[in-house]
């Protein structure tokens, strides 16, 4: 073997040597980011990020319905859905770090999320109880949640030395026209009516900045009245074919199955009228469904109605309050 063949083999393991490592630190780099703590978000006067942008129906894009609404590095978040735990972390949120649950309504699309909530956050720490506010049933719900793992709750508590508090759930049930005050930030609960089970639109506001963020889409009029002149409204935008349309075509669908969906529902080709309605500034449509359509699509629907911003809101979106004219 002659001194070049040497040196080149010599060279092509030095190279597949330096890639190996480097997959190997990029790996654990991946893997660090996965596993490793999270520092408190900073969300500034008031801001709002979508932490989960689906709805109750199988998505591995979209995580279940959430919306975290920040001031300062104080917390809450508005529903927990389907996976909340990794979407909090895609979010760069610490589980830990939401102090209070609002509930838009006792749906299981909005509450299935909230024993991942309580228990992983609880292994962060959590040291203090999460508090859970919505409409009557919620503090029922939440005594079910805690007795159905009180088991492993007493388990593991004493054996990691976590704090006694940090597992327990705390629901409060609220009526309509509920508000209270966090530090500068005012909440008030709006009733949204003519739906199967009680449900509300939860307004919040900050140094002149307004966020809403509406759990329902069976009381369009009453939206437009929890919204009023708002800096974001959060909505949903659900794609229903038309009864008869769908009838016409073929679609293998209940007709009346779609009329039921649409009765509970606020289509993309209504959403805009309720934000144009409302006068808010930028819509951000979320609880979205599959089959994935492109942006463009329901954007330009949707600006049919309204003029101001649209946003299709994706998991780990933040949304920007504008800051109010001086």
């Amino acid at each position: 073997m002659n001194a070049r063949l040497i040196l080149y083999v010599i060279l092509a393991v030095v190279m597949g040597v330096s890639w190996a490592s480097t997959c190997v630190i990029y790996r654990a780099a991946e893997i660090g980011e996965l596993v490793a703590p999270i520092d408190q978000r900073h969300m500034g006067n008031l801001g709002a990020i979508v932490v989960g942008s689906g709805g109750g129906f199988e998505n591995p894009e979209r995580s279940g319905p959430s919306i975290a609404i920040g001031w300062e590095t104080r917390m809450l978040i508005v529903d927990a859905g389907r996976s909340i735990g990794e979407a909090l972390r895609t979010a760069s949120i610490p589980l830990a770090q939401p102090e209070a649950v609002l509930l838009s309504n006792l749906l299981p699309e909005n509450t299935v999320g909230l024993d991942d909530l309580l228990l992983t956050g609880w292994r962060q720490p959590r040291e203090q109880p999460l508090r859970v506010y919505g409409p009557p049933g919620t503090a029922v719900m939440c005594e079910a949640i805690v007795a159905a793992h009180r088991v492993g709750i007493e388990a593991e508590g004493p054996g990691r030395g976590l704090p006694e508090a940090g597992a327990q759930l705390l629901g409060f049930d609220v009526d309509p026209g509920w508000t209270a005050e966090l530090d500068g930030l005012a909440i008030r609960a709006f009733d949204l009516p003519g739906g199967p089970i009680p449900a509300l639109a939860w307004r919040f506001e900050r140094g002149g900045r307004t966020v809403v963020v509406a759990g329902a889409g069976w009381a369009k009029d009453a939206v437009v009245t929890a919204a009023k002149d708002a800096d974001v409204l959060f909505h949903e935008a659900v794609i229903i074919p038309e009864a008869d349309g769908a009838e016409e075509a073929g679609i293998t669908i209940d007709p009346e199955l779609l009329r039921k969906e649409a009765a509970l529902h606020t289509s993309v080709a209504e959403v805009g009228g309720v934000a144009a309605r409302a006068g808010v500034d930028t819509l951000v449509l979320v609880r979205m469904r599959p089959p994935p359509f492109y942006n463009w699509q329901i954007e330009g629907t949707v600006a049919q109605s309204f003029e101001g911003d649209i946003i299709i809101g994706a998991d780990a979106d933040e949304i920007e309050v504008p800051r109010p004219p001086l």
